[in-house]
């Protein structure tokens, strides 16, 4: 915008922050520009509560969305002045069973609690720490694998150039977008969202809306 309209520091809801990683997007892959074009614009945030993230991304494992937004939601409700690590520890394992917990899930998220109470993982300081130190502090937590720590990259950090290549829906996203006979497997999709760099977390967000255009076949793991 013109200089006037930068100094007022006018909220401009027009104004997308990942319209430069669109445009790149757009520019070096013809198939992706139409994914965009039919989506835009991206609609990735920052989300500063981590701790819930990961422990959400834990319920989400393994489990579909509709399902794991259930159980996490009863989770939520046991929790009326909030979620913390304390209040966490204090939540017995068979209460957590009682609203669709597996035993490991239990154990995991205590786990994640019991880090950050002893301070053993420090959640506040990730921004400061490149994409691999955060995977390495977070994957530190039994039952965090890279997956989640993707996830917390990609929607709490708003990391740009992450691609989940372990992710379902992401591989689905491809097979759509290039309408390809079967999944592609994980080093033909980092070779092909090469171009895409350094903003392949904006691509990959797309891959996931183009799910949402049609019916996902559902979350077999072949």
């Amino acid at each position: 915008g013109s200089p006037e309209s930068d100094s007022q520091r006018v909220p401009d809801a027009s104004h997308n922050p990942w319209d430069e990683a669109e445009r790149h997007i757009s520019a070096v892959d013809p198939a992706m520009a139409l994914l965009i074009a039919r989506n835009s614009p991206c609609r990735l945030k920052p989300d500063a509560n981590v701790f819930v993230g990961i422990l959400e991304a834990i319920v989400s494992q393994q489990l579909s969305g509709k399902a794991a937004a259930t159980i996490f939601g009863r989770y939520q409700a046991l929790f009326p002045d909030g979620i913390s690590p304390e209040a966490v520890l204090d939540l017995p394992v068979e209460t957590m069973r009682g609203i669709g917990f597996s035993r490991a899930k239990a154990a995991y998220c205590h786990d994640l609690a019991r880090h950050v109470v002893e301070g053993r993982l420090g959640l506040d300081h990730l921004d400061r720490l490149d994409d691999e130190e955060v995977v390495a502090e977070l994957t530190a937590v039994k039952g965090i694998g890279r997956w989640t720590a993707e996830m917390i990259l990609i929607f709490h950090l708003n990391r740009a150039d992450v691609l989940p290549v372990d992710d379902l829906g992401i591989r689905e996203g491809f097979r759509r977008t290039y309408t390809m006979g079967e999944r592609p497997g994980k080093d033909e999709m980092v070779r092909i969202a090469e171009a895409w760099r350094p903003w392949r977390t904006v691509g990959s967000w797309y891959l996931w809306r183009a799910l949402d255009e049609s019916p996902f076949p559902g979350k077999e793991t072949s």
